[in-house]
Order: structure tokens, then sequence, then C-alpha cells
């Protein structure tokens, strides 16, 4: 109550920090007359001038006013568009690294123009990141004729492009794209092994269009490249066989709040029975256990048309934030392979991990970080606490005259629908244009199908009529046009009112149901009452609603019974609306929790990865890395002699022959040393000594194989063998990850123990590096193309001579076996002398005969 009284006295932190931004926008206005009376080259040639001044030392925020004037006349001259004052202000805020909140057709992507432009001066790249290709080309295009007038370059990375178009792109001073292609290029780089084949330059600023769907709704998944996994599929077969023997509550249980479901003791001993195996939870069968959970969670958890959709026969993700099909992405630890089994499709090869990372991690590597949203409010201190990015709530540049009705509430989905469809026919009727909102496509055609018998044309947009979407879109807003739509119609689309329709009553929002998520609802609702237009909205609920049903109280059931109320009559009541703002902020605060969780584990990932990648990147920056393998020599010596040295016992009495056995296993080198130099050794003199003859072998190798060679030879082994062990170390971190809960239950953090652990593996991984690298690079030989024909004649004769042996053996084991020559009953050798006083060799004398 207090808190209220102080905001409205002295206004909200929120409106101090925007007041302090007047005097800029000042500035800025002052210079437009300034500015207008240059012509086109000399606005142009602005570009230059402020280029220098930052080569002389001049900071960004002297340019600021200056840059946004030139920037708002270039947009005059070459869109027709000039930034409004509000604009103005959201420039700002993503120039100082913040969130603007700025209410839906309120020209986010122009206010881009102005920090992408003065950040853009800088020379160090520009990244616009939009949530899929169809923006980042439409956004490029139209704001890059802003960039072209004023002399800066614009490229965009979209999906199918190869690595040249991609290197263009990145190095041009602004470049747009979705989340996903800047993700996925940084992981695609960090597994090559030239540096000119990188296609990234740096992160230096990036400004996230809809940075509440990338950062928050698509945080819940990482980013993963895989490669196939030696793994037959059968077992999702034989799995995806036997599950109609299992029934909810007897076998297995649901928690829909967690999404997660659970074999009961029955289940497991019915999973045993059916599988064929004694104990599901020994070792040896864990990959039957794993299979099996993850065949109840694709048909017990996952529905067709809703979270997927078959296509040509494959699965394909539906993403439930924006209801747009994911087109190559799969679910991953062999959930999608379940998927493909229950649908009975192919069954593509299940997949090993080869580089992965969080978009948490990744946009957290950027020097400055900026987003622009609707909606994003309701999750300010999530943006606090992950990415330190502030919310700022922007003013509307006309005032907002949408009506938001409370929801309406019905004791049945049936009853809902029916006055869904009843609400559609009176607005269709007046005139009035009509956007019905789903969660899913399964409910947009059920609307769909209703409509059709009350003989209302409508056009339906969801992941399976998408190619219209443009044209849906640009038609939503004319008379009497009704169109059902999932939420792909959310983002980055502007439904402008046709002729007639302000008279009307303007866009009216109709909602199907509450998304878990407020932020979506509000992003539905922002269809409407753009830039000052009229419209309305009005969300449409039942008990049986997922949302109510799983996170809702019952107390609005005891209400609606008690009151006697019928199926077709609505309850309206302010407790309904905190009943239902409560659900969505519990499962708002449940997905944070994934979010964190994932993060907090991706974090102990992400020092490895990051350490990895450097390394990695150091190794390709130098043309000679023969000091780094030198470094791992000394390591390698340091641990082998510290195996071997005793210090209370006389050296010359040292495990000689097993130090030799592991020298010859490590280097492939084994020190022949007289034994008067085994004697008075200490630890100093025998790393050093052995260190001497080490170094010697490779000194040698070096002369074999040349020097030019031998660096080729070192940098491509420390590649190869650090990206394999890499890749294997992902997969183990994976299982660790996967088991690691279950330490919860002897009472230790399971959080603490995965950091202890995975520490631990990394470091083994890194020795295993080390030898791995050194032995092979001890060993090899480069032979030359005439060698190479030598060594292939001379295995060619080697296997000829044994094929001639094994003949000769199988025909003697045909034969008589021969008998022994003898003389006077004694049997006489070949190599014997010859009886017969010759003086002879047996075989040189008679045995000729023999």
């Amino acid at each position: 109550m207090i808190g209220k009284i102080l905001t409205k006295v002295f206004g909200s932190s929120n409106d101090r920090y925007l007041k302090q931004l007047n005097p800029l926008v000042r500035r800025v206005n002052e210079l437009e007359k300034d500015i207008e009376i240059l012509d086109d080259a000399a606005l142009a040639a602005k570009t230059v001038s402020f280029k220098e001044r930052i080569a002389q030392g001049e900071p960004l925020d002297d340019l600021l006013p200056e840059a946004f004037a030139v920037v708002r006349e270039a947009a005059k001259r070459v869109l027709g568009e000039r930034h409004y004052d509000v604009q103005l202000v959201g420039g700002i805020v993503l120039h100082q690294g913040k969130i603007a909140e700025m209410k839906t057709g309120e020209g986010k992507t122009l206010t881009s123009t102005l920090p992408v432009y003065l950040n853009g001066l800088t020379g160090k790249g520009v990244h616009v990141v939009t949530v899929n290709d169809y923006l980042a080309a439409r956004d490029s295009e139209w704001m890059g004729k802003v960039y072209t007038f004023l002399g800066m370059s614009f490229g965009k990375i979209i999906h199918g492009l190869n690595d040249t178009e991609r290197r263009a792109a990145y190095g041009a001073d602004i470049t747009y794209g979705t989340n996903n292609e800047f993700g996925f290029d940084y992981l695609r780089d960090n597994m090559k092994f030239e540096l000119a084949e990188f296609c990234q330059r740096g992160f230096n600023f990036a400004i996230v269009d809809e940075v509440d769907s990338i950062l928050i709704d698509e945080a819940r998944t990482p980013l993963i490249i895989s490669g196939p996994a030696d793994i037959s599929t059968d077992l999702y077969k034989n799995v995806n066989r036997i599950m109609s023997k299992f029934k909810k509550d007897e076998h297995y249980t649901v928690d829909e709040k967690a999404r997660q479901v659970s074999l009961t003791e029955e289940g497991v001993a019915l999973g045993e029975e059916l599988l064929e195996v004694e104990n599901l939870y020994d070792p040896t069968s864990i990959e039957k256990l794993h299979h099996l959970n993850q065949a109840l969670k694709a048909h017990i958890l996952f529905k067709n048309d809703v979270d997927y959709i078959v296509r040509d026969n494959q699965v394909i993700i539906v993403d439930e934030f924006t209801g747009r099909t994911m087109e190559g992405r799969r679910y991953s630890d062999g959930l999608h392979q379940a998927l493909e089994a229950k649908e009975k499709v192919k069954i593509e090869q299940e997949n090993q991990t080869l580089a992965s990372i969080t978009f948490q991690n990744y946009f957290r590597m950027y020097d400055k970080l900026a987003g622009m949203t609707g909606t994003a409010d309701t999750e300010a201190p999530e943006f606090k606490k992950i990415y330190n990015l502030d919310v700022v709530v922007m003013p509307t540049n006309q005032p907002m005259v949408r009506d938001d009705y409370a929801d309406v509430i019905y004791k049945n989905e049936a009853a809902k629908y029916r006055a869904v469809v009843r609400e559609i026919s009176e607005l269709h009727k007046a005139g009035r244009p009509v956007l019905v909102g789903t969660i899913s496509i399964d409910v947009s055609e059920k609307i769909s199908n209703m409509l059709k018998k009350e003989k209302i044309e409508h056009e339906v947009l969801n992941a399976k009529h998408h190619e219209r979407e443009a044209e849906i879109i640009a038609g939503a807003g004319q008379l009497g046009k009704v169109t059902i739509a999932t939420n792909m119609a959310g983002r980055g689309t502007d439904i402008k009112l046709g002729p007639g329709v302000v008279e009307v009553g303007g866009l009216h929002i109709l909602g199907t149901s509450r998304h878990e998520s407020r932020r979506i609802d509000n992003q539905l609702r922002g269809r409407s009452g753009r830039q000052g237009d009229p419209g309305s909205s009005r969300f449409f609920l039942s008990l049986e609603d997922d949302l109510l049903r799983i996170f809702g109280s019952g107390r609005i059931t005891g209400i609606m019974d008690k009151l006697g109320m019928e199926e077709d009559e609505p309850i309206e009541h302010n407790m309904i609306s905190r009943a239902i703002e409560n659900a969505q902020r519990k499962v708002e605060g449940h997905n944070f929790d994934i979010r964190k969780h994932l993060l907090e584990y991706d974090d102990v990932m992400n020092k490895q990865r990051e350490l990895i990648y450097q390394q990695r990147r150091d190794v390709l920056e130098k043309a000679d890395v023969s000091e780094v393998v030198q470094d791992m020599i000394e390591d390698l010596v340091d641990i082998v002699t510290g195996e071997f040295y005793q210090d209370r016992i006389d050296s010359a009495e040292w495990d000689w022959a097993g130090f030799k056995t592991r020298m010859g296993e490590l280097f492939h080198h084994v020190p022949e040393w007289p034994e008067e130099e085994l004697e008075g050794l200490k630890f100093d003199t025998f790393t050093q000594k052995t260190l001497d003859f080490i170094k010697q072998a490779y000194k040698e190798q070096d002369e074999i194989n040349g020097p030019e060679t031998q660096r080729q030879l070192e940098k491509l082994i420390l590649l190869q063998i650090v990206d394999s062990h890499w890749k294997d170390h992902l997969l183990s971190m994976d299982y660790l990850k996967e088991g690691i809960g279950l330490r919860g239950y002897g009472q230790k953090n399971p959080l603490n123990e995965y950091k202890r652990e995975g520490f631990e593996m990394f470091g083994a991984m890194v020795e295993t590096v080390k030898s791995q690298v050194v032995s092979s690079l001890m060993r090899v030989r480069v032979v030359s193309e005439d060698d190479v024909e030598r060594l292939e004649e001379e295995r060619r004769r080697r296997h000829e001579q044994e094929q001639m042996r094994l003949n000769r053996a199988s025909a003697a084991e045909e034969a008589p076996a021969a008998q022994p020559v003898r003389r006077d009953g004694e049997k006489i050798g070949r190599n014997a002398t010859c009886p017969c006083g010759s003086g002879k060799k047996y075989k040189k004398c008679c045995g000729k005969e023999a």
C-alpha cells in the first residue's frame, strides 16, 4: 500500500528512467533542421565523419544525438517513415543495453535502426536476431535500404547458405539472422580445422527481437549438433509393441504439472516380464529401462497435432510458443525415435552430441546485449537474474483504446466452444473482423469444422497451413473477416485495419483458452488496438482446460456447482481472473525453475566448453604448435617418472622393466641406459634424464618426417584427438546428468556432485588427450608415394607367401605323414653328420636321396 502511494508521488523507477532520457530526445529534435538541409551525398558522408571521430577516440554516447538525427532523416527519405519521439527513446534504451517493451504496432523494427547504425560505426559488427528466416529476410531488406543509403553494409543469415555466403554476411557492418542460425554457426565454427573457414568474427553487440521468445521460451532447449551413433533402432520398435499393455495408475502415474510419467512397482514388474529381463535397474538393463521410459513419454505426454505433426513420413516438432514447425530439430535422448515408432514412420538413427550450448550461454558472450518485444515485463526478474538485462516499459505513441473484457468461464469444453462460435457469428454479422487464437493445431481445426457447419467463411493459419501466412495476416483486418490462428499470428506481424473497420469497432481478439504464459496471451491481445486503433479482446475458458485443471484452484468448480449453473451459462468474476493469473504465475515459476536448472548444469559444461574452444582457437591461430607439444611431453614425463621414482629405495633397484614398458607404450621409444647410469638418481635428475631422452627421440622424428611436415602433423593430430575426446566427454556428461538426481536420496546435492565429478572427468579427458597426442606424434611416419607403392608391393608379396604356406600346410595334412630316415634303428636329423662316414651334413650327403 505504502509502495503504491510513493509511486503516485514520485513516479515508478521506470518513469524516472524515461524522464532522464528527455534531454537526449530534445537534442536529436534540435538537430533535425540542420540535418534536413543536407543533400543525399552530404547526409551519407556523415557516416565517414562519424567513423573518423570514433577512430580519434570519441565515445559512441557523444555521437548519439547526431547519429540518431541522421538515421531519422535517412529513413524519412528512403522509407517515407519518420521516427516518433517514443522510438528515439526506444533506440536510446537499446543502445544502453536494456530491453525495450514496446506495444505491438509501435514500430520496433524501425526503432532498431537507430542503435544498429550507431554501434555499426565501430566496424566490429552488429547482430540483429529474429525468430524466423522470414523476418530476418524481410527486416534486412526493408531496413537495409536505410543502411545502404548511409554507406553501411548489411547481410542476412538464413537457412541454406553455404560457408562463403555466411562469412560475407558476418563480415558486414550489420547482420540479420535467427537465433538458431547464429548459435549453430558458433558451434560449427568450433569444429573446423582452419581459422580461415570460420564464419563468425566476434560478439560485439546484439539486439534480440522478440527477446522474451528467444531468451525465455526457447531457452529450455539447448542447441545441439549431433552425429549418428552406432545404436540399433530395433529396440524402439520392440518397446513400442508392448505399450498397449501398460495401464494408467496401475502401471504408471502421470505428473501433468512436471510433464513426467513414472513407472509403478507393478509397471516395473510388467516391463521386466515383457522385455524378458531379470532386473530393469541392473546396469546391464539400463538401456531397456531408458527406452521404456521414453516410449511411455511419447505415448502419454506427447500428442499429435499439438506437440508435433506427421508430414512426409516424418515426425516434425511444433513449437508450443510460436505454433510453428521446427524443421530439422529433433527431441534428444531417443524421445524422437520413440515418437517415430509410435507413429509407425521410419525410425532415424539415434544421434550422439558433438557440440552443444544453451541460448543463455550463447547470448551472454556478447559485449553488449539488448532486446525488444511487446511483452517482457512479466519476466523482468528472470532477465535481470540470468542476463543482467533491465526491462524498460515504453509509452505508446498514441493512447491505447482497446477494450480488454474479463474472461468468461464455462463448465466444460463443449459449452465453451459453442459460446465461441456464437460470439464469432454475432461479430461476423456486425462486420467486425475477428482473430480467433488457439493454443494447438487440433483446436484450430475443431473450431474450423464448427464454423463450416454454421456456413461462416474463415481462414485457418497453423503449422499445417503456413504457406499463405503473409496473405492471411494481410487480410485479417478486413470487414467481416474471420481468421483462426495458432500462436503463429502472435509474432512479428501487424494486422492493419481495412476500410470501414474502425467505424464498426476495430479488430476483435477471441482467445479460446489461456496459455500457461501470460506473455503469450498478451501477444495475442496485442494484435488489436495498434497505434490508437479501436479494438477489443476476450478469452473463453472452461474448467476442463489444462491450465485450470492442472494448476487452477478447485474453488471455482465448487462455486459453479453450488450456484447450480447450467452448461452454457458462463461466470465472470474478479476472483476467476485472479485464480487464472495465479495459475499462470505457478506455471511461469515452474518453467523458470526448469530453465534455471538447465543453466546451472550448462554453466559447468560452459566453463569446459570455453576452455576447449579457446585452446582450439589458439592452436588454429598458430602456425607452429610445437611448444604446446613440448609442454605435453614435459607433463607426461613428470607423470611417468613420478610413477616409478621411489624415495627410500636405491635407484638401481627401481622397477626398470616396468619403466621401459611404460615408456614404450607412451612414447614408442625405450631408453637403454648402462647400469652405472641407473645408480644414485634423484627425482630431478631422473626426470631430466628421461626428458632429454624423449626430446632427442622427438628431434629425430622431426628429421625423419621433415620439420615442416611435422608441424602440420602436430596441428592436425592435436585437433583430431581433442575433437574425438570432447565428443566422448559430452556423451559421458549427458549420462552423468541423467543419473545424478539420484544422489539426492543419499543426502548429497546433485548439482555439487555433478560439478565435482564433471571436473574430475574433464581432468581425466585432458590427460588422455595429452598422452594420445604425444604417443601418436612419436609413432607417425610420413611416406612418399614411391614408399607407399613399395610397402603395398611388400604387403602383397607377404600375402602371396602366406597363402602358399597355407596351401602347402593344407596339402601336407592330406598326404601320408613322412617317416624319419633311420640307420640301424636310429632317427637321423637333417642337420646331423651323415653316418656314411663322409663327414658331411646328412642333408648335403645321403639326405639328398631321402
